[in-house]
């Protein structure tokens, strides 16, 4: 599908972004794609959890601790994992350390500086930010290569289809899930580094907030998310489908071939 059928007919309440990058040496001219609907910028859930590792590392000198927390936390999204770098290192120290490797810049969230997940970002610089980390990962950095490995092992539910979706077995992926409970939204949002070999990377991004609005739903959805249970089965029906067109799209444009994203419903 085309962006533009994607976007049109969304809520007006709803917000969705895509951006791709395709680069590096000895490969093709370098190429982006990028649409939006609705926020310019969104609270990043976890999707930002692979960066949060790859810079925490200098700063914990204790390798084997940083492992234990690190893996995890990409691995399955465990956010006490996260959350124990993000705190240990420091919330301004991490955003800093990005800034200073990619040259994305990252603010801390207004409130609790605690809530990694609500760094607000576009995914214009999502893909940025991971294309530095991923190249970085091809050039032989070991940390980069470690995260870029876990991303590969992320399975089930929390993949919400999107190796499929982007014909692609072996690609490097990322989600990440939340409705806060000030939100009228859920925010369902993924990344993927797809393998090219040498330097030359591939990544795709796809972020979407949609409307969740009924009160009985969304007291369901808090009461599990405060036990603990599992809630991506909520986010697929909400966006799943939307999410995997809008990375195959993306992917399409970059000139990359897709597979074939699973039917809405």
């Amino acid at each position: 599908m085309a962006f533009n059928e994607l976007l049109n007919d969304l809520d007006h309440s709803a917000s969705a972004q895509a951006a791709g990058i395709r680069r590096g040496y000895g490969g093709p001219p370098a190429r982006t794609v990028s649409a939006r609907a609705g926020l310019t910028r969104l609270r990043c859930a976890s999707l930002l959890k692979p960066l949060y590792a790859w810079v925490s590392a200098a700063r914990i000198p204790d390798r084997t601790r940083w492992r234990r927390h690190a893996e995890p936390a990409v691995v399955i999204s465990s956010n006490a994992d996260t959350l124990n770098l993000w705190l240990a290192v420091g919330p301004g120290v991490v955003l800093d350390d990005l800034r200073e490797r990619t040259g994305v810049s990252w603010a801390l969230p207004n409130g609790d500086p605690s809530r990694f997940g609500s760094v607000e970002v576009t995914a214009d610089e999502v893909a940025t930010a991971y294309a530095v980390f991923a190249q970085s990962a091809a050039a032989g950095d070991p940390v980069a290569s470690d995260v870029l490995r876990w991303m590969r092992l992320v399975e089930g539910e929390q993949t919400f289809g999107t190796r499929e979706a982007l014909g692609s077995a072996e690609a490097a992926i990322k989600c990440g899930w939340y409705g806060a409970p000030e939100e009228t939204c859920l925010r369902t949002h993924a990344v993927a580094v797809l393998p090219r070999g040498g330097t030359r990377v591939t990544v795709v991004v796809g972020m979407t907030a949609l409307p969740y609005t009924d009160a009985a739903d969304r007291e369901d959805y808090r009461e599990r998310v405060g036990r603990g249970l599992p809630v991506e089965h909520v986010h697929e029906k909400l966006a799943g489908w939307l999410l995997r067109e809008l990375m195959a799209t993306t992917l399409t444009e970059l000139g990359g071939a897709t597979g074939h994203p699973a039917r809405k419903g």
